[in-house]
């Protein structure tokens, strides 16, 4: 509670002391990529999980769900203003470190880092989310309810004969005989709305492990697969059916039906130098696909 009064007292302290901007000051921004952007300059003991789940709420309450999860042992924080000291006996007693780092705006010198900081693998995957959201036309097309063809896209970017520079590319530079570059446009990721009517399935899907486009599908060779772990280059399906519930008789029929699918997804994604998973909700299920086709990758996924 300590800390949620700290919270609701800072978010107070910055609608008074931040003043109005200029009208070139006004241009739209991201306030969940700007508390990502601010949060990868500090250690996190936990990758950045917590800050990634809770980066759409202003900058104090993302610090007051958070705040735990950093490596203390690796910043020293001071009061340089005062501010934090004079400002509540709530902010004095749940520490000086957290007022600090919580305040709207962090005084020059008010945090100090030990070492270097490795931003972490969770906000390195977001921030790098948002950067192919908006590297492509196709992805900007599809969010304000157009559609643009690949193909147009592609033709429109063929008179740029200088390479673009190395901090937009989404894949780190590989040698010009790497067979990365030689993998057709289609296999470039591009993030699209969920396919709608099924609300639990999408939630399963945006759960997946390190999944880089959580509330996304992702257009893969004309394939819009589930859910995509770059890190791995792994593309996934997912099942939530109660497949357990149905008979045996109809579990075998059943997987029988969505194989050729399944096989088909499989290729598509080994053709883009993609692995495939599929996620399954028993081990009912995953038995009876490892018995029809053992070439499948199949995981149960217990978050779901």
């Amino acid at each position: 509670m300590r800390l949620r009064a700290c919270a609701a007292l800072l978010l107070f302290l910055s609608a008074c002391a931040t003043p109005a901007p200029s009208p070139r000051e006004r241009a739209p921004r991201n306030p969940r990529i700007a508390n990502l952007q601010r949060a990868a300059k500090l250690p996190w003991a936990d990758g950045g999980r917590c800050v990634v789940r809770e980066a759409s709420q202003p900058w104090p309450v993302l610090m007051e769900k958070c705040y735990r999860t950093l490596d203390h042992d690796r910043i020293e924080l001071h009061d340089t203003t005062g501010r934090c000291t004079v400002a509540s006996a709530d902010a004095a007693a749940v520490g000086l470190g957290f007022c600090v780092l919580a305040a709207p705006e962090i005084a020059v010198g008010a945090v100090i880092v030990l070492g270097v900081v490795v931003v972490g693998v969770a906000i390195k995957e977001a921030l790098d989310a948002y950067e192919l959201r908006h590297a492509y036309p196709e992805e900007a097309g599809t969010s304000q309810g157009t559609k643009v063809s690949s193909r147009q896209t592609d033709a429109q970017r063929e008179p740029k004969l200088k390479p673009e520079p190395a901090g937009q590319d989404w894949f780190p530079p590989v040698p010009p005989e790497s067979p990365e570059r030689e993998r057709p446009p289609e296999c470039r990721p591009v993030p699209v709305r969920h396919l709608g009517g099924n609300d639990p399935h999408n939630e399963c899907a945006d759960k997946i492990p390190n999944n880089s486009f959580p509330g996304w599908d992702v257009l893969v060779n004309g394939k819009n697969f589930d859910g995509l772990v770059l890190t791995t280059r792994t593309l996934w399906d997912v099942k939530t059916d109660d497949f357990e519930r149905q008979p045996l008789r109809s579990q075998r029929f059943f997987v029988r039906m969505k194989l050729p699918e399944l096989r088909r997804e499989a290729k598509l994604a080994r053709d883009c130098g993609y692995n495939f998973v599929i996620g399954v909700r028993s081990a009912a299920h995953k038995a009876v696909l490892f018995d029809e086709d053992p070439t499948l990758k199949v995981v149960v996924m217990d978050w779901c």
